[in-house]
């Protein structure tokens, strides 16, 4: 199988190729970057036409090249990538969090999204069922240690701000850069942590290999 990985942020690269190494290690995987796009989204604040259009444009890329798949791994531009899974249907693709939401609303009624990158605390909760109770936090800086190459300071700024996520059932990993994090955030808190790229590729193989 040959799957297309879409990313706007360069950092959700390695995160994700650990995830289907783990769980899925025979799947050929092609990487598209434009990390130009979360830049532009921060910078409008909110998603266009046109960023749907790039969108539509890496999806006719992918499927030219013979993809199987597609799995985005930005997690604030829900709708851009729903248009990219109406034009290819019946194509598996797949945002980045929906695997994630799928496996968080099994699991608890109060949910706590940690995130690193603010335009998602507005994207994401909408694509939660309305039963469940989101309680967003940001971790303040987290990314902008990331982009300066110091994943140690972005881990400890991520476990910082989970500590005020105690209260709730499980607390979800927003962004695939958290990845890494995971643990210790779990160790911190003492909650069951959800990451979004182990959940994608077991969701993605499951479709693919039915």
């Amino acid at each position: 199988m040959r799957i297309t990985l879409i990313h706007a942020l360069k950092h959700s690269i390695v995160p994700i190729e650990a995830s289907f190494a783990r769980h899925w290690p025979e799947a050929r995987l092609m990487n598209l970057l434009d990390d130009s796009l979360s830049a532009d989204l921060a910078r409008d604040g909110k998603l266009t036409e046109r960023m749907t259009e790039r969108f539509l444009t890496m999806g006719r890329y992918a499927a030219s090249t013979g993809a199987n798949g597609i799995l985005f791994t930005c997690s604030a531009f829900g709708p851009c990538i729903e248009a990219v899974a109406r034009a290819h249907a019946p194509m598996p693709v797949l945002k980045p969090n929906e695997a994630m939401i799928e496996q968080a609303v099994a699991k608890g009624k109060r949910i706590g999204l940690l995130s690193t990158f603010p335009p998602t605390l507005v994207s994401m909760p909408p694509e939660f069922p309305t039963p469940v109770t989101l309680v967003p936090k940001l971790a303040e800086g987290a990314l902008a240690a990331l982009d300066r190459g110091d994943r140690a300071e972005h881990d400890r700024l991520v476990v910082e701000a989970s500590k005020e996520l105690r209260d709730c059932d499980l607390i979800a990993l927003a962004q695939y850069s958290m990845a890494p994090a995971a643990e210790r955030v779990a160790e911190v808190t003492g909650r069951p942590v959800l990451t979004t790229p182990d959940s994608a590729v077991l969701k993605l193989k499951a479709m693919l290999e039915k």
